[in-house]
């Protein structure tokens, strides 16, 4: 075993420790001001209650059970959520690697060699030299323990920890950001899907009316009073939604895939039954744009890399200092495995030992200067993450406010346009307008009710990226790491 280190040194030791410093910059989160609320807000008021996204999954916002269901598989089966939970894992595991140089590294030895050993002769060989010879094979076994222990005096191995905790940190928002983004991508595809099952019921509905429509004129026809023409256009107008209404089905099947991928499934083992789409939009709580700060992970990733980066530098620092190592050995040699450990087969040695580079050509100058420049990157990626941020919050801001008021009149064009399908229906019958004005009036009620369709999909869907854009439920207080 070890000798036992005097009282003395121990003492020393911890009184170098206890006065050594970490050289380098100490952290400090660079300032962002940020402008008192969102311009693009104007008039747009979120709906109650305010508080949906802090206190749990964001998407139950929609109160839809078959989005909840899809939403809780993302975490379980998500591939790139995975992939991101083990690139976690491996940052905390450097986190306790760099934790592992505060303590002595001790080790034991145990070894039998088998050799023969030349011993001078007693006669001399005639040439005025002594002769050798052999003197027979023998074992030596030889075991011990030693141990060595880098004093962390500049602080060098302090801000290793620190730049590892921090960049583990930044991979958890990494995690966090990876998981929003599948569970955004998630909503977006569910309600793309849900508008596909609305259209596919839109176009089944006008197929079986244009197809009323068609019985009436073909009547008509029968009776004379109506021209040939009429029934060719009915046929021409109900086979193009027939058409419309076989195509519709694509996107949908496309989409229905994409879901699948996304909660781990194969696309052959996955479906989801069509059903109505909601119609009214949870319009979202926005805050203040200084809270975007704390609650989107990928910039809380960018300040976590600026802490890592800033670490770095005080790492480069402590390379211009001596490093001072103690080090230790205990360790016994003998012939005789049964008298292997006795004092006088013992060999002891305890000692500090200290080194400094004298001469390096300026490479740890260049290190350093490459840990600033570094960090310097990370600073302006970091301003540039949250300029992102405000951007893209912004963005869905007027995306939703401009669609709320869009849908107000397209809910209008569809009740205008309905009646005046109707009117213009009642009138041919009667015979006082020619079936072209039906046609006209019945493509469009279609196109109105397609363009209502498509401005509620894309409300929905600019609601889950205002919510991705907020950072969803997540806060920076969810970003800790011991």
């Amino acid at each position: 075993m070890i000798k036992r280190v005097a009282p003395g040194v121990c003492v020393a030791a911890a009184s170098a420790l206890a006065a050594g410093c970490a050289v380098g910059p100490d952290y400090h989160r660079p300032p962002f001001d940020t402008a008192a609320g969102y311009k693009e807000s104007g008039d747009w008021q979120p709906s109650e209650p305010k508080d949906t996204l802090s206190r749990g999954p964001w998407w139950k916002i929609f109160n839809d059970d078959e989005l909840d269901r899809l939403e809780a598989q993302i975490d379980i089966s998500n591939q790139n959520v995975k992939a991101a939970e083990a690139a976690f894992e491996q940052a905390r595991a450097l986190v306790s690697q760099a934790r592992a140089g505060f303590w002595p590294t001790i080790a034991a030895t145990f070894s039998a060699q088998r050799g023969e050993q030349g011993v001078p002769a007693a006669t001399n060989n005639g040439i005025g030299l002594p002769s050798t010879s052999l003197s027979g094979a023998r074992t030596t076994y030889q075991t011990g323990v030693s141990g060595n222990w880098d004093l962390d005096i500049w602080g060098q191995i302090r801000r290793t920890v620190e730049s590892d905790r921090a960049s583990a940190q930044a991979s958890s928002a990494t995690l966090a950001a990876a998981r929003l983004s599948a569970q955004a991508a998630l909503a977006t595809d569910y309600f793309e899907l849900r508008a596909q099952d609305q259209l596919q019921k839109l176009l089944d509905d006008t197929v079986v009316a244009e197809t009323q429509s068609l019985t009436i004129t073909q009547n008509r026809y029968k009776f004379g009073v109506a021209a040939r023409a009429d029934v060719v256009s009915a046929e021409t107008q109900l086979l193009s939604s027939q058409a419309q209404q076989v195509n519709a089905k694509i996107q949908r099947a496309i989409l229905e895939h994409a879901v699948a991928v996304l909660v781990g499934k194969q696309p052959a083992e996955f479906s989801l039954q069509s059903t109505a789409m909601r119609s009214d939009v949870p319009t979202v709580p926005t805050g203040v744009p200084s809270t975007l700060l704390e609650r989107r992970p990928d910039i809380a990733e960018a300040e976590r890399r600026m802490a890592a980066a800033n670490a770095q530098i005080g790492v480069a620092t402590a390379a211009y200092f001596p490093s001072l190592t103690l080090s230790g050995s205990d360790e016994y040699s003998s012939g005789s495995l049964s008298r292997l450990i006795r004092n006088s087969n013992r060999v002891w040695a305890v000692g500090p030992a200290l080194a400094e580079t004298l001469f390096d050509g300026g490479l740890r100058r260049a290190q350093v200067r490459q840990a600033r420049a570094a960090y310097d990157g990370t600073v302006a990626t970091y301003r540039q993450t949250v300029l992102a941020g405000f951007q893209q919050v912004e963005d869905d801001i007027v995306t939703l406010r401009v669609l709320e008021q869009q849908s107000a009149i397209e809910d209008a064009t569809v009740k205008a346009a309905r009646e005046a399908e109707s009117l213009t229906l009642n009138q041919y019958k009667a015979g006082t307008v020619p079936y072209s004005s039906v046609i006209t009036a019945q493509t469009t009620r279609l196109s109105a009710e397609e363009t209502a369709l498509t401005v509620l999909s894309s409300r929905l869907q600019a609601s889950v990226a205002l919510i991705e854009a907020l950072g969803g439920g997540w806060d920076s207080s969810m970003n800790t790491l011991k």
